[in-house]
């Protein structure tokens, strides 16, 4: 049941094929196009004889036996796609009869070698790829019905969508269904027209263009800053001494070998296929020089999506009408997919662009040559090579200088606004904006109103604590007012105060009556102070009201300043009512005078020998 399941959803293709042989070899000819010549396999067992290079699986019983002993040897021919294999014989000198049928050599399904086959097979697999493509390996129906694949006429082919370098290619992806959705973006390429593949890439590019993921970038620009610094290899190179306005492009052994391997060719383009591959080239470029940049020059995994991703040529399969087409396809594609969406990254793609194509079409060789090697080492991009990379690598090499050149000034005058992307990148960009001047005025009026309640709470206790001392002061002149009432009611003579000056006395240790007023009757504070106090207090305070009435004459014009008079170490004087030595009449001090002299019931006749007459 599991071998079937994956044999219904893995479909493989019976290449075309031809046998032949010679007194010692079997001769197998496979036309096996756009496949990747380094990965096939080959398993030779008696007659059993099976070759797989995907998409490409083939597998025949011979008329003879077969021998695998280091004598075979293989050829592959890129231009034609035809892999040819010379296989030894068993029995040297034998014949092999019926090699022309080829119907009758491809094994049947449920054939006895089905098991250990795929044993032999997975082993060698597992040596190769690891344990998860043995695990692959084992579950897999060897024993698939082939079907041998049949080119198409040449009016069939006609009737096909055209694409590839030159627009030259068609009928490459019926055969390649399964690698279809992994290589381009377009469903039914041999069936679709170039204005059906425009179409449809810009309402994919519509339908994938993120708002936020565009504003995040524009606003938290801090990486995207360090990548428009970055300067690639192709801004440091150094004028060419051989070509005049051509920069000296240095090859690796690598980039040489890979141009030793490629077939020399020419190409019969017409005026349209030209113009079409010089946009094309562009398009290509484009998408080069934004994954050097975006990657600072270090390529990672996600390199081959990034650079068919961003060129429409490669991911749609598009023909481009004029280079603002080119231009406008890449700005669309760079805002929806890649990691980094920002417009400065497509401004400066076309600058370096236009860069690489000034330095000649060695830069530009060398380029190619990078993407070659990128799409190589990848499993379903290779197919790009043979489409379009390779084609370009051999025809740059053939091209004018001045055709180069003149692409290159053409492109430095062109110019791309965001409004030509028809993302409504403006109006996105401008609403952004006003919200966050919105926010930024609102979180400025939350500032000053913290600030002024701050201040007002402040002020509110100033105001309070200011408002609280006149009333203490108020209390206080109404206390003092009834205490002079009461002497002069009780008969035992009133009592003047006055403070010291030059002898401050701290409050605590002079006057023990509370400094706060209360809601006590004058009489009660006089015996609280009273009990309070000492014998020797009492006497000190005494002595210094008899000095006070001696030295000082008290008059209207010295009460009064006395009253304004401030002390840091105690209060001013409060005096009660009544006449002095001189008879002169004291006004009552606004605050608590600390030498306050109280008379009690215990000891009246002191009280009253002791008072200012």
């Amino acid at each position: 049941m599991l071998q079937s399941s994956i044999t219904s959803s893995f479909k493989m293709i019976t290449p075309a094929f031809d046998l032949s042989q010679e007194p010692d070899y079997l001769i197998l000819s496979i036309r096996v196009p756009y496949t990747r010549t380094s990965d096939f396999d080959l398993y030779i067992d008696g007659t059993d004889l099976k070759f797989f290079a995907k998409p490409y699986f083939l597998r025949l019983t011979l008329p003879g036996r077969i021998i695998e002993d280091g004598r075979e040897k293989a050829k592959f021919d890129i231009d034609k796609g035809l892999f040819t294999l010379w296989v030894p014989k068993e029995t040297p000198g034998e014949h092999f009869e019926g090699l022309q049928m080829l119907t009758s050599l491809l094994a049947p399904k449920g054939s006895r070698s089905a098991k250990p086959l795929v044993e032999e097979v997975s082993t060698e697999c597992s040596e190769r790829v690891g344990d998860n493509e043995d695990e692959d390996e084992e579950d897999f129906d060897w024993q698939v019905e082939q079907e041998i694949y049949t080119e198409k006429s040449e009016e069939e082919l006609s009737a096909l969508q055209k694409y590839g370098f030159g627009n030259q290619r068609c009928g490459v992806f019926a055969r390649l269904q399964k690698e279809l959705s992994d290589v381009i973006d377009i469903k039914n390429p041999e069936g679709t027209s170039a204005a059906e593949r425009r179409q449809a890439r810009q309402e994919a590019e519509a339908s994938a263009f993120s708002a936020d993921h565009y504003l995040a970038d524009l606003f938290e620009d801090g990486e995207i800053k360090g990548l428009l610094k970055f300067r690639p290899w192709w801004t440091k190179l150094s004028p060419s001494s051989e070509q005049e306005g051509e920069s000296a492009v240095p090859f690796t052994d690598d980039e040489k070998e890979q141009l030793r391997k490629f077939t020399n060719r020419s190409y019969l383009l017409d005026k349209a296929s030209r113009y079409q591959a010089w946009l094309s080239l562009v398009d290509i470029l484009l998408a080069y020089t934004y994954e050097v940049r975006s990657t600072e020059g270090e390529y990672n995994v996600e390199t081959p999506w990034t650079i068919r991703k961003l060129s429409g040529t490669l991911c749609w399969l598009e023909t481009y009408s004029s280079l603002q087409e080119v231009l406008v396809s890449f700005g669309r594609r760079v805002l929806c997919y890649p990691l980094y969406r920002h417009f400065s990254l497509v401004s400066l793609a076309i600058h370096d662009t236009a860069k690489i194509l000034h330095s000649g079409k060695a830069c530009v060789l060398k380029c190619l040559l990078d993407i070659h090697k990128v799409f190589r080492e990848n499993e379903p991009a290779y197919i790009l090579n043979d489409l379009y990379i390779t084609d370009y690598c051999i025809w740059i090499q053939r091209v004018k200088s001045k055709k180069v050149a003149d692409l290159a000034a053409t492109l430095e005058k062109a110019t791309l606004q965001k409004n030509d992307l028809e993302l409504e990148i403006d109006e996105l960009e401008d609403a952004a904006r006003i919200v966050a001047v919105e926010e930024e005025q609102q979180a400025s009026k939350r500032a000053p109103v913290s600030s002024d309640d701050s201040s007002s709470s402040s002020d509110s206790s100033s105001t309070s604590s200011d408002s609280s001392s006149e009333s203490s002061s108020e209390s206080e002149e109404s206390e003092a007012e009834e205490d002079c009432t009461e002497s002069k009611e009780g008969g035992g003579g009133g009592e003047m105060f006055k403070d010291n000056p030059p002898e401050p006395q701290p409050s605590s240790s002079v006057s023990p009556t509370p400094q706060a007023p209360t809601s006590f009757s004058a009489e009660k504070r006089r015996e609280d102070a009273l009990h309070s106090a000492s014998e020797g207090s009492r006497q000190l305070i005494q002595v210094l009201g008899e000095r006070v009435a001696e030295e000082l004459r008290i008059s209207p014009d010295s009460s009064h300043k006395g009253a304004r008079q401030p002390s840091s170490a105690a209060t001013e004087t409060e005096g009660t009512s009544g006449r002095s030595s001189g008879g002169t009449l004291l006004e009552p001090s606004p605050r608590r005078n600390p030498l306050l002299i109280v008379q009690t019931q215990e000891d009246p006749d002191d009280l009253e020998g002791d008072s200012i007459s």
